[in-house]
C-alpha cells in the first residue's frame, strides 16, 4: 500500500503530537557572542507546565569538544549513528550519497547514491533515519526532494554487496510533500512510539502553513509504511502540527516529550515544545504571539544568532545547532519550558553547524555545514565533531 501517495488535498478535523529557515535561508551572518554565554537575544518562557515537579539541570552548562570525528565530508545533512555505535550513517545534501563513517577512525565508505534525488537550493539529500526493526530489516529511511515535490523512501542497506552497491532501490512510501527553492523541511526521526515524524517546509508559499489539506508548513507522523499513524488529530491525516514555517529539528526528551526547532523570517527564531493539534502560528505569528489560537515557542532567538536546523536531547537539556548564527545552543527543560536562559557554545569555531545528534549519555554527534553555498569552508570542511556536555 503506498505505501501511499498522499495528494496535496487531504481531508482534515483535528490534530495529535509534535523548526525551517532564516530569510537568508540560514545565510551567514555575525558570530554573535561567546561560549557559555547568553549570546544575542535568546528569550525563554517562564509560564508553569506539566513538568513543574520535575528538576530542572543546572542553569550553566558546559561543552568540550573531544575531537574531531571525520573531515572532508561534502554537505553532510542527515545522520543516524548505527546500532553497534562504532558508525555513522551520513547523507550528503547537494552529492546525493549515503556515506558510513566509522566513529573510531573516521574512514568513510560510500554506501551507494540515492536515486531520484534533484538537488537545487536547501533541497537535495536532507534527513534520513533507521528502521525501528533495523535489526531485522536493515532498513534506512531517507527524506529527499525529487524532480516535483518532497518524498520519504526506504531503502535496503545490504552490506554484503561491495562499497557503492550497498543501498537497495528507493520505496517510495510517502509523497507530495511540497518542493522549493528554500523551505525543504527535511528532518525525520522515528519517535517513542515508532512512528516516523517529518518536518516540512512550506516551500516558499507561506499560506500553505495554515491549509491543513497541504503537506507544507507542518510536522508529519505516519507508520513506517508511509499512512496516517493511529491517532492522529485529523482522520486519516498525517498531519500532527501546522503552522509551521520550516522544521528542522525533532527531538525527544527523557519523558517522551517531543520539541522541535523552527527557522523564523527576519525576526524570531524558535524552538517549540509540540502538542498535538496545535496551530505553531507562522504566517501570523513570528514567535511570541498575544493571540491565543498560537502556541508560542519555549525559547526565541534573533535570525542571525541562531537559524536552527538539527536538536538533540541530552542532560537535561535541548541542543540545538545554528546555521547563520555558527554556534550550539543549550535550552535547559523543566518539563516543557526552558528553566534557564540558553547558552551558546562554540560560537563561530567552526562556523555553520548543522545537525546535532545523541550518541548517548553525555555524549553528542554535530556537523558542521560548511559546504552547503552559504559557509566559507577551511581545510577539512566538512566535519563531525564528538562533544561531551554537561
Amino acid at each position: 500500500m503506498l505505501r501511499r501517495a498522499v495528494p496535496a488535498v487531504l481531508a482534515a478535523t483535528a490534530l495529535l503530537l509534535t523548526a525551517g529557515c532564516s530569510s537568508g535561508g540560514g545565510g551567514d551572518g555575525p558570530a554573535a557572542g561567546g561560549d557559555g554565554k547568553a549570546a544575542g537575544s535568546p528569550t525563554g518562557n517562564a509560564s508553569p507546565s506539566d513538568g513543574s515537579t520535575e528538576k530542572a539541570p543546572p542553569a550553566k552548562g558546559s561543552v568540550k569538544v573531544l575531537r574531531t570525528v571525520a573531515t572532508g565530508l561534502n554537505t553532510p545533512w542527515g545522520v543516524a549513528p548505527l546500532p553497534d555505535d562504532s558508525s555513522l550513517l551520513v547523507a550528503s545534501r547537494d552529492q546525493g550519497t549515503i556515506t558510513r563513517v566509522d566513529a573510531r577512525t573516521g574512514r568513510k565508505t560510500e554506501l551507494g547514491k540515492v536515486s531520484g534525488v534533484s538537488p537545487a537550493g536547501e533541497g537535495g539529500l536532507l534527513g534520513i533515519a533507521l528502521s525501528p526493526d533495523y535489526a531485522s530489516d536493515h532498513m534506512i529511511y531517507a527524506y529527499f526532494t525529487s524532480a516535483s515535490d518532497n518524498r520519504i523512501v526506504r531503502m535496503l542497506y545490504d552490506t554484503k554487496k561491495p562499497a557503492g552497491e550497498q543501498l537497495g532501490a528507493p520505496d517510495t512510501i510517502f509523497k507530495g510533500i511540497p518542493k522549493g527553492y528554500i523551505h525543504n523541511g527535511g528532518r525525520i526521526a522515528f519517535g517513542p512510539d515508532k512512528m516516523l515524524y517529518a518536518g516540512t517546509g512550506e516551500s516558499g508559499d507561506r499560506g500553505l502553513a495554515q491549509d491543513k489539506k497541504s503537506l507544507g508548513g507542518k510536522i508529519l507522523r505516519l507508520t513506517p509504511e508511509g499512512d496516517p499513524a493511529p491517532g492522529n488529530p485529523f482522520p486519516d491525516s498525517p498531519v500532527y502540527t501546522y503552522g509551521h514555517r520550516n522544521v528542522q529539528g525533532l527531538a525527544w526528551d527523557d519523558k517522551q516529550r517531543l520539541f522541535a526547532s523552527e527557522f523564523g523570517q527576519d525576526t524570531w527564531d524558535e524552538l517549540n515544545a509540540i502538542k498535538p493539534g496545535a496551530d505553531y502560528g507562522w504566517p501570523d505569528a513570528e514567535g511570541k504571539s498575544s493571540d491565543s489560537r498560537y502556541q508560542n515557542p519555549i525559547a526565541q532567538w534573533h535570525t542571525d544568532d541562531a537559524s536552527p536546523s538539527g536538536a538533540a536531547y541530552a542532560e537535561g537539556s535541548i541542543w540545538m545547532a545554528g546555521l547563520k548564527g555558527q554556534r550550539l545552543w543549550r535550552i535547559p527543560l523543566k518539563g516543557t519550558v526552558a528553566s534557564a536562559e540558553p547558552q551558546a557554545f562554540l560560537t563561530g569555531t567552526y562556523g555553520r553547524l548543522r545537525t546535532v545528534v545523541s550518541a548517548g549519555g553525555d555524549k553528542l554527534w554535530l556537523t558542521t555545514s560548511n559546504t552547503d553555498g552559504r559557509g566559507n569552508p577551511k581545510s577539512g570542511d566538512d566535519r563531525i565533531l564528538e562533544l561531551e556536555v554537561k
